[in-house]
This record gives structure tokens, sequence and C-alpha cells, in this order.
């Protein structure tokens, strides 16, 4: 009886051996035959929708050709790897196919390159996707719809983990075909109406879902017709999220944008020509990253360069309803729409230890813009609501360079409370002025109600600097030039200042501000400037700490 316990014993644990062993398919278009088993290289499978009918396990992985171009999309619906075996979509290495060439995606005239719905511990690396048209906006059952590089989305109730996007290049995704011309009015609607095409969009908006554990790294999203990077949730449905080291380039609408997200780390992203216009079937609006009704995001170390619209447009800006999020050690460098952006309804938000380069330059009337370009802008808005807010601001050694020129321009609304502004180099070649904040309804002149506010210890070419019509005045404001390194230039480096007897150690210490029981959640001290250099003793004024 013993031994045939043990011989059924044994028997059940080589059948789950065999379940729980990882299968590995390939799929070449040139060789490759949907009939055959597709476990190796050999006897690969052809097409993308062979993919679809398999029943993938944990560890299994799914290898593309490299050097083939496959026609169609890649669709998975309910599939879960686990956390020590996720399932893994990949480029190989196929013959006479050079070395780290990535297989390509090409979804014309399908509505996604890959689809992930209500997935969970997947990876996805080192492909590239294309989907250039094939679609028409006078198609009623395309109403409405997206097409997107990679989309993924939870659309039932759960708990879904673990998505990775690593090494992909996400480039012309275009929902029609090329010489499709969108209206003129098109670019003034608030996110876009019509079809467009995105890069990489992550959707939860089913009831009592979760999705967290997002990375996306090492990814080349150029030349969409809308968003480059999207995340949106419901009821910070998304969490837990990495968008590291991307290049973001020539997007028709915003680099990166997030709502309805918490706990999110934005770090060493490279985003240049956001809102670009150069193909008529962009939208032609964006800023480098702005997010919206987000909770807990650092946004640290990235480029935002040349963001372009007749509204929006800053390198990164804050949008309503968001608490806590930080912005530091980025450089931001000619964007139309400006630098520092802090609209309504949000709470403890700061910009610190940034550098800003003529930044805010787009005038409105000019070439069809129909919002100002503001260096500084702290708004109330907040939709169609009653103006409120922001509170409890945070502006700190942040180093601000405008050409002569370009007119500085800085708004204020009397609806903000709890401000500091503190430590900065405000060095304006040009002329400054306060202009009113023009977020759809402009915002009411009228004496300053604004409580709470801590303005000192800035420096400012001149007292010209900062426009008298400004109701908050620095009560410590210090004037010299600081004798940048190279002004003007593009590197982080070029904005080292000289002047040591108006910058070393003339900074204050940030405190909370009155009234404000939180500060900013990672902290309100920092021990390193924007270039790692160790900050000693009371700060510097600007980004850069002098040595």
């Amino acid at each position: 009886m013993r031994i045939r316990v043990q011989i059924i014993l044994v028997v059940l644990l080589m059948i789950l051996c065999l379940k729980s062993t990882a299968e590995t398919y390939y799929v070449n278009v040139n060789t490759g035959n949907d009939n055959m088993s597709g476990t190796v290289p050999k006897t690969a499978f052809r097409s993308l929708a062979k993919l679809s009918s398999l029943k993938l396990l944990s560890g299994d992985s799914i290898m593309l050709a490299s050097g083939s171009i496959f026609r169609g999309m890649l669709e998975l619906n309910n599939v879960h790897g686990n956390l020590l075996k996720p399932i893994v979509i990949a480029s190989y290495q196929s013959d006479n196919v050079g070395k780290d060439q990535k297989s390509e995606i090409d979804a014309n005239g399908y509505m996604n390159g890959i689809l992930l719905e209500n997935c969970s511990f997947i990876e996805i690396e080192n492909i590239k996707i294309t989907a250039n048209g094939g679609l028409s906006q006078s198609d009623e059952k395309l109403k409405k719809q997206m097409r997107c590089g990679v989309l993924v989305k939870v659309s039932k109730s759960g708990n879904y983990n673990h998505i990775k996007l690593n090494g992909l290049q996400i480039e012309d995704v275009f929902f029609e075909d090329k010489g499709f011309r969108r209206g003129a009015k098109e670019v003034k609607t608030a996110n876009g109406s019509q079809n467009y095409g995105w890069g990489i969009r992550f959707i939860n908006n089913a009831e009592e879902a979760i999705l967290e554990d997002i990375i996306i790294e090492n990814c080349v999203v150029k030349s969409v017709s809308h968003t480059g990077i999207k995340l949106t949730g419901s009821k910070y449905g998304i969490r837990n999220i990495q968008i590291i080291n991307n290049k973001v380039i020539e997007t028709g609408g915003p680099g990166i944008q997030m709502s309805g997200v918490e706990y999110a780390l934005v770090r060493n992203n490279h985003v240049n020509k956001s809102g670009s216009n150069n193909d008529s079937r962009k939208w032609g609006r964006g800023s480098g990253l702005w997010t919206w009704g987000s909770n807990h995001v650092l946004i640290e170390k990235n480029y935002f360069l040349n963001a372009n619209g007749p509204g929006d447009s800053a390198g990164a800006h804050i949008d309503y309803n968001c608490k806590n999020i930080v912005l530091q050690y980025n450089f931001s460098a000619n964007n139309a729409g400006g630098f520092c952006e802090i609209l309504g309804n949000n709470y403890n938000c700061s910009y610190r230890y940034n550098i800003s380069v003529n930044d805010g330059y787009r005038v409105k009337g000019e070439n069809g813009a129909f919002q100002e370009g503001k260096i500084f802008w702290l708004s109330g808005y907040n939709g169609k609501r009653k103006r409120k807010g922001p509170f409890n601001s945070y502006f700190y050694n942040n180093t601000i360079y405008v050409k002569k020129g370009i007119q500085a321009k800085i708004a204020i609304d009397k609806a903000a409370s709890g401000v500091l502004i503190a430590n900065n180099i405000f060095c304006f070649e040009g002329k400054t002025s306060a202009v009113l904040g023009d977020q759809y309804n402009p915002e009411k002149e009228g004496i300053a109600q604004m409580k709470n506010v801590v303005f000192s210890n800035n420096l400012y070419l001149n007292k010209r600097n900062w426009p008298k019509q400004i109701p908050i005045k620095d009560d410590k404001a210090i004037y010299g030039r600081p004798n940048f390194a190279r002004a003007g230039g593009d590197q982080m480096i070029d904005y080292l200042p000289a002047n040591a007897k108006r910058i070393k150690n003339m900074g204050i210490e940030i405190d909370k501000i009155k009234g404000d029981t939180i500060g900013l959640t990672l902290g309100l001290k920092v021990n390193h400037d924007i270039l790692g250099n160790e900050i000693i003793g009371a700060p510097d004024l600007g980004a850069i700490e002098l040595k």
C-alpha cells in the first residue's frame, strides 16, 4: 500500500513539473508556418493572429524574429504570468539579420500594435511598432476609438500587476492616412475631439479594479498624432509607476501625461517637441508633461524641450486636482507655454532645483495663440467650478533665464493660498509683465486675497524683473547679475553662476508654510543640487550650489 501511494505521489509530482515547464513560441513571417508547433525557430509560427489562440502560462515566451515585419495586431486577453515567471514578448536574433535589430509590428489598418486587456505579469521588450494610417474618421464603427502603439487596458474588476515595457520603439502612429488635415478649431478643444494615434496608453476605468507595478523604460516614442505616453486611471486606479530613461519626440500632443494615478516616478526622460504640428494629422498642442487628479508623483532629472502650441505647451505643468507633485532637477527650455504652472485645487506641489531657459515665449494673438506664455503661473482654475487654490505651493532654488526679446510674463491668481517663493534666480534680460491667467476664462483682476505668503531671498537682474503689478513682493530681494557660464546654452552647467557674493549662502532654510501641516511628503530639505553637488550650510540661490 505504501509503495502504491509513493508511486501516485511521484506521478503527481511529474505532472506538476510538466505543467510548470515554460514554453517558448517563435514567430517568423519569412520562414514560419501557422500549422507548425512554433516551439523552436525551425518550426516557427508565421502570424501574430496565431498567438491569440495559445493558452499562455506563467513563464512562457513569445519571440518575434528580428528583421521580420509582422502586419497586424498582437492581442492578449486575460493572460497572466506570475511574480517569479512573467510572460515575456520580445525579439530573437534570426538568421542573416544584423545584431540587435528589432522585430517590427506594422499595424496599418488595425486599432493597435499590441493590446493587453485584463492581463498581469507581462513583459514586452525590444520590438518596433508602427501604425501609420489605414483607418477613417468617417467610419461610424470607429467613432471615439483610439489607436495605440501599445494599449494596456483594464475592463473588469480585479487586481492586475506588473506590466513592463522595455526598449520599445514606437513611431508613426496615426489614425488616418497621410494627407488628412484637421480643422483649425480642433487644436482649441480641451484634449482633441477626433480620432488620434497615441504611443503607449494605460487605461483603467473599471470599478473596483487596480492596475499596479507599471514600468516603462528605455523606450523611444516618436511622431504620433497625440500623446506619447499616457496613463488614465479612475480614483487612483493605476499605482506604483516608473517611467524611466525614455525618449519622447515630436508628439502631436503632450509628451507624457497621467491622470488618476498614485505613486509615480518619472526620471531621466528626454521629451522634445511635444505639440508638434509638422504633420497635418497631429493635434499641434501639448506640454512636455502634465499631471491631473494625481497623487504622489516625483518628476526628476528630465529634459523638457521645445513644447509647441497655441495653448498649454509648458515644459511640465501640474493641472488641477493634484496632491504632492514634486518637480526637481529638471531642465526646461524653449517651451512656448512656460515653465512653472500650478492650477487650481492642487495641494502641496513644488518646483525646486530646476533650470528654465527661454520658456514662456508665446504671445497671445500671434500665430493663432489663444493663451499667453507664462514663466510663472499660479491659477485657481479647476474646471467649471469656482476658482480655488492652489494651496501650499513651494517654488524654491530654481534658476530661470529669459533672453532679451522675450517678455517674461507672470500670473498669480488671487485665489491662491499658501505660497512660498524663495532662493530662486530670476534673470530676465528683457521686459517683464503681469498678465491675467487665461485658462478658458481669464482670471479677474483685483486685490490679492492670498494668505500665508513667504516671498524672500530671490536674486533679480534688476528691480524690473518682478512686475510691480503683481500684488505680492519679495521682502528681501537681492539684485545683481548671476554671471552664468554661458547664458542661453543648452546644458545645465551653462547656468553655473560666478557671482558668489550675491549667491553663495544667501538662501533661507525652507520651512512649512504657515497653516500647512504637511509641507512636502518627500521632505522640504534636499541634500544635493541639480548637478549632484552636496549642499553644505545655508543654501545658495538657484539650482546650482557653488563649491
